[in-house]
């Protein structure tokens, strides 16, 4: 059963907060403007090739809106220069870079910080990320 989870208290890990740089793969490996789901521990991680900006992004794969796991299948795109994902289900929009919903609700996700060296893929994650979520499926 899945614990509740008051996601208010989860912020978005920022580049100075970042512990390691865990490895997602090789940039062939992700689809143009589309994104792939990765496990590390409890998490689940979505991580975007946001290849028309010549971006990269990566978040919470659960929606909060319906607590499904699937914002790697969403719609990326832009809302006023703002990079987005859009649920596949029910449309709710998320910030790509500061995780908050652009449709007006209270709910959020979690982002994290994302670089391409070499030819590869990095998620930033920090150590209290992974010790608040031990255990809990929330991601």
């Amino acid at each position: 059963m899945m614990e509740t989870i008051d996601y208010s208290s989860f912020v978005p890990v920022n580049g100075q907060d970042v512990d390691f740089w865990l490895n997602v793969g090789n940039v062939s490996d992700f689809p143009d403007n589309g994104g792939l789901c990765f496990k590390h521990d409890v998490l689940q991680i979505a991580v975007f090739n946001f290849s028309s900006r010549k971006e990269w992004y990566a978040c919470q794969n659960l929606c909060p809106h319906k607590m499904q796991m699937i914002l790697a299948r969403g719609m990326i795109g832009s809302q006023g220069g703002e990079p987005k994902i859009a649920c596949p289900f029910h449309k709710k929009t998320f910030s790509l870079k500061t995780g908050e919903c652009l449709n007006g609700d209270e709910c959020a996700i979690v982002t994290f910080p994302v670089r391409e060296e070499n030819g590869e893929v990095y998620v930033g994650l920090a150590k209290m990320t992974g010790d608040v979520l031990q255990g809990s499926a929330i991601f």
